[in-house]
């Protein structure tokens, strides 16, 4: 496997958390779901009382990245076998399923793995929305977040510089 041995880079980790930001407290994300330290999933739905009261210790946000940085890794590791990724394209793709979830990252690790530079760059570019819920957990309409279009152009520019190449 080419990318068996990659890791994120310092300087794709410090990307990531300049993106995401760390935030010690619980709070409830564009999407109304509880979230804590650099953009961690608590759960599905809003904080409660307790949660947002809760402080989140310096340690608890570093492990939570330290366990989501590491499954986003495998995830890109797993599913992008038939290629090799550059460092900058390998950091860009678990910035993408750490934000994503891993079978949210699943259309864009296919096209990266089969070398279709060009359809990564256009999942990225699709994949802009937020789907916020109501205080009961219910989905909303999705809403097009300015952060996220921010976001993803960023993390398909290695591959679109490849894309353009070919």
């Amino acid at each position: 496997m080419p990318n068996e041995t990659k890791q994120m880079s310092a300087a794709g980790l410090s990307a990531l958390r300049a993106r995401e930001g760390a935030v010690l407290h619980y709070y409830n994300d564009i999407a109304n779901n509880c979230t804590f330290g650099v953009g961690g999933l608590a759960h599905h739905g809003p904080c409660t009382d307790d949660e947002m009261r809760r402080p989140v210790s310096v340690a608890d946000v570093n492990a939570q990245l330290a366990v989501s940085v590491r499954s986003a890794e495998v995830a890109v590791r797993r599913q992008v076998q038939r290629r090799e990724l550059t460092q900058d394209q390998f950091d860009a793709l678990v910035s993408y399923a750490y934000n994503t979830g891993p079978s949210g990252a699943r259309p864009v690790l296919a096209a990266a793995n089969a070398g279709q530079d060009a359809d990564v760059v256009a999942h990225m570019s699709r994949n802009v929305n937020v789907h916020p819920r109501d205080v009961h957990g219910r989905r909303l309409q999705p809403v097009r977040s300015a952060g996220l279009v921010n976001r993803r152009r960023e993390e398909a520019a290695p591959f679109r510089t490849a894309a353009d190449a070919q």
